[in-house]
């Protein structure tokens, strides 16, 4: 993720609240309370997306975020940002909270991991 863009989008998001971005394999990822609801790559924005929103990116013609292993190309459940919502704050905010609020349900529907206990030595 660029700079610049990196830069937009923070300025753009931040109504929605204290959004960090960090840079993760090759691109970025944006946070928000520590639960990561967008990821960057290329330059592109892509956000959260489950059962509650999916449809939503699919009426606007959106396409998932995928990436090869193996030369098998896997999607993820992030969907390319409708451009339109780029260049209006109010617009990019609404699909920004309800790709968070579709990352928090992910997270919940996790099951929790047990911290490992330490042996004495």
């Amino acid at each position: 993720m660029s700079p610049e863009f990196r830069d937009y989008l923070l300025d753009l998001l931040a109504p929605v609240g204290p959004v960090a971005a960090k840079r993760m394999f090759g691109g970025g990822g944006l946070f928000l309370d520590g639960t990561m609801f967008a990821i960057v790559a290329d330059d592109v924005l892509f956000l959260k997306a489950d059962d509650q929103n999916r449809s939503e990116f699919e009426d606007a013609g959106m396409s998932a975020f995928t990436y090869e292993k193996k030369g098998e190309p896997i999607a993820l459940s992030y969907f390319e940002a409708p451009a339109e919502a780029l260049d209006d704050s109010d617009e990019l905010c609404a699909w920004s909270r309800r790709a968070w609020e579709a990352a928090r349900r992910a997270a919940e529907a996790k099951p929790k991991r047990r911290k490992k206990k330490r042996r004495p030595s």
